[in-house]
């Protein structure tokens, strides 16, 4: 009997190190399948003819936001991709539904002295079918303004670029890292778009007879779209003609700043809120003391005191470009000096 037992255990052995043998010579299988970006944004074929031009090819849908976030006055190009036979879905005034596999391009480029349009980085969107999240990747822009290359590090680039009102400025550009793009789009732990909100895109387009929504609708881009006038509309912080101080001061709050500053949000725990329809005025900063903001404070008491945008700590942030003061920390390193004329007129007309 011992001897059976020696001769059963001596069989199992050798069939457990045939069995591993052969797995060794297996090739391994990827442990992930989550999307892998492409190396170079040519590699999508998004564009037809000289990429620097930007001309999209037919199944690009261009979009534009009626305020849009500051970014060293960066000219911004938007696009989205849906798949073959699949539509955007309108969910509410704050979101739109978008299907597996749907990509959102955003390009940055800004104009030299000689007017001239200099790309410099492509940041995608891309909405995995494998886990239903959002993935970002950013393509920088080489010397040549031949292609785009993936960059996952970040990059500070010093040019010179002329402002809205033609005057030029002297700036190191900054390229967010991959991190960088996680803080500013993450809401409950997740990755969002935060421009192609319903309200962001509730507006006629400059140049078009018909309002942005109903046009994706009745393109077969967007389904599930209630009456225009039951959706609520962000104002465009520029046109004084149509709103008023308060509304495009709320405006341009709610696409700068509450992305992070909002339920949710990578700044929730300030407890300031920015977002366009908040109406508790404590979180909104009326004399309310800062909860993280340290020395970014300069001394100043509260986030907001109506009447006085020289002791609001919000008009304080805005108007530097020093670190750990400015605000927002990302996307600028330049004074958006239109914006910040905008918040201090609004301080000083709050009761």
């Amino acid at each position: 009997m011992k001897k059976y037992s020696i001769a059963l255990a001596c069989c199992f052995l050798l069939i457990y190190l045939l069995q591993a043998c052969l797995n060794q010579q297996k090739p391994q299988a990827s442990t992930s399948s989550e999307y892998q970006f492409k190396d170079k944004l040519s590699d999508y074929a998004f564009f037809k003819g000289n990429l620097v031009d930007l001309i999209p090819n037919e199944h690009l849908i261009n979009y534009d936001l009626s305020s849009a976030l500051f970014t060293d006055y960066a000219i911004k190009d938007r696009y989205i991709v849906l798949p073959t036979g699949k539509k955007m879905k309108f969910i509410n005034n704050e979101e739109l539904d978008f299907p597996d596999s749907t990509m959102i391009i955003k390009n940055f480029s800004y104009r030299n002295q000689e007017d001239q349009i200099i790309r410099i980085e492509t940041r995608l969107m891309f909405k995995d079918p494998a886990d239903h999240q959002w993935k970002v990747m950013n393509y920088l822009w080489n010397e040549q303004q031949t292609d785009a290359l993936k960059h996952i590090r970040g990059a500070s680039l010093p040019i010179s670029l002329k402002d809205d009102q033609g005057k030029m400025h002297q700036t190191n550009y900054m390229v967010p890292n991959t991190n960088d793009c996680k803080r500013c789009h993450i809401r409950d732990s997740k990755l969002i778009p935060i421009g192609p909100k319903a309200r962001n895109m509730n507006y006629t387009r400059t140049g078009q007879k018909q309002n942005q929504l109903a046009k994706l609708a009745e393109d077969g881009h967007l389904s599930n779209l209630p009456d225009l006038q039951s959706v609520e509309v962000l104002p465009n912080w520029i046109d004084k003609a149509n709103y008023s101080l308060e509304q495009r001061a709320r405006a341009y709050l709610d696409i700068n700043c509450a992305h992070c500053h909002r339920t949710g949000g990578d700044a929730f725990n300030t407890g300031l809120f920015l977002s366009y329809n908040e109406a508790d005025t404590v979180r909104l900063g009326y004399y309310k003391g800062p909860v993280s903001a340290g020395s970014g404070a300069g001394g100043l008491d509260y986030d907001l005191v109506p009447g006085h945008p020289d002791k609001s700590i919000l008009y304080y942030r805005m108007n530097s470009t020093e670190p750990g003061t400015a605000m927002p920390e990302l996307a600028r390193t330049l004074i958006h000096q239109e914006g910040v004329d905008l918040i201090k007129s609004w301080i000083k007309e709050l009761k």
